[in-house]
């Protein structure tokens, strides 16, 4: 698994933010009832089988609170663990795992969820192509996102609009049809990147292909019409499947030919993974 610290630029920032929603007025609660003096310990447990994602992300979060905290992880991000699984243990002044609790969980179990998802995925396709994420990520998130889907065995998408040519149907409105839609995009983008259209019809695929297009998206088609599609193709340019792509259809998707399913639902509507932090005193006398 690829080291996220290479790639999460914007970790600390988004850090920074959530803590300062959750700690705007610090936690009177957790000052109240536990003095400075007293260290806890704890245990973070899976409470469903998962797939883990945002250790690292996690441990940042107490450290950023109190540097002074030991993070033990017992597992490696894009592990599958089964409930009851301890995934991590935490120690250090209560007040400080008190305060970063939320914040640590809340990324940690978004992240998880969004690993679990795609691994469901992926292993539903069999290899047979690439489960992709899309844009749809929550905002000022993509790069927790981004690194999330690669732990479930995944496949980025574009990161931006500037990371790649995606002409899409508001594109060719407004260009006033595919074909000139693709030749303006062919003569003006770097020639080191492909063009990627995305069509709704077998006419529309038909007019892509003569155009040029690299990649072709096909939109919320049926098994029927994405099988047409590949023999329509016939290897002359990349096929991704995009929208309406439910778990359940993905084995029946996957075996037709194409090469790629873009998947908005691994996160802009993911289920959190269910992983809870219990408590004790360092010196066990606290449960």
């Amino acid at each position: 698994m690829r080291d996220p610290w290479s790639e999460l630029g914007p970790v600390a920032a988004i850090i920074e933010t959530a803590l300062a929603e959750d700690l705007a007025s610090g936690d009177v609660t957790g000052r109240a009832t536990v003095g400075p003096e007293v260290r806890a310990r704890a245990h973070m447990v899976a409470k469903a089988d998962l797939v883990v994602a945002g250790l690292q992300v996690a441990e940042a979060v107490f450290r950023r609170v109190e540097p002074d905290v030991g993070f033990a992880a017992y597992v490696r991000d894009g592990a599958r663990v089964v409930v009851g699984t301890e995934i991590a243990c935490i120690e250090g002044p209560a007040q400080a795992l008190l305060a970063a609790e939320r914040t640590a969980l809340n990324l940690l179990q978004r992240m998880s969820g969004v690993a679990t998802l795609t691994r469901a995925y992926v292993d539903a396709a069999k290899d047979r192509c690439r489960i992709t994420d899309t844009r749809k990520t929550m905002p000022g998130l993509r790069a927790l996102d981004r690194y999330a889907v690669r732990c479930g065995g995944g496949h980025n998408h574009r990161n931006d609009l500037g990371a790649a040519v995606l002409i899409k149907e508001n594109h060719v409105r407004a260009a006033g049809g595919i074909t000139p839609a693709i030749a303006r995009a062919r003569k003006l983008a770097p020639h080191t990147m492909k063009i990627e259209c995305e069509v709704t019809s077998h006419e529309e695929l038909r007019e892509a292909l003569a155009a040029g297009a690299d990649i072709i998206m096909l939109d919320n088609m049926d098994d029927a019409a994405v099988r047409e599609a590949v023999a329509i193709t016939a290897g002359k340019a990349i096929l991704e499947v995009s929208g309406g792509v439910a778990l359940e259809r993905v084995a029946a998707v996957a075996q037709l030919g194409i090469d790629v399913i873009s998947v908005g639902r691994l996160t802009h509507s993911v289920p959190a993974a269910d992983i809870s932090l219990l408590f004790e005193r360092a010196d066990g006398t606290w449960t």
